[in-house]
């Protein structure tokens, strides 16, 4: 069986797209642009859709939903400069930038609103 094969997808989207529940999506947007240099504008009443790199990805309010926490991972060009970004925006440190026996350097952060940014930029397999 083949799920996926007569989908339509906006253009500029992939078939996964995550999405977060936050009782403060506008800080978490502001978070996100700052931290991450997503594009996109906080909609009010209405998910705000994100784009970082080349992924898209929604955050919301909790009108219709409880709160839930994710965790990402986030490939970035300078793992050391995003860690540091999102510290400085009020991330907490939960590991520092080290280079995993997978081959990425990767950090990890916890934001304000308990999201969980495993960051890395791409060495080798």
């Amino acid at each position: 069986m083949r799920l996926f094969a007569l989908m339509i997808i906006p253009s500029g989207w992939h078939t996964l797209t995550p999405r977060i529940f936050t009782d403060d999506p506008h800080g978490l947007v502001a978070f996100l642009k700052r931290v991450f240099d997503a594009k996109g504008a906080y909609r009010e009443s209405r998910p705000t859709e994100l784009r970082i790199g080349d992924s898209m990805l929604m955050v919301s309010g909790t009108e219709a939903r409880a709160a839930m926490a994710v965790c990402l991972y986030v490939y970035v060009t300078d793992v050391d400069a995003v860690y540091s970004s999102a510290v400085a925006a009020g991330a907490r440190s939960v590991e520092a930038p080290a280079v995993m026996p997978y081959g990425d350097r990767r950090a990890m952060v916890e934001d304000a609103w308990g999201n969980v940014w495993q960051i890395a930029t791409y060495l080798s397999r």
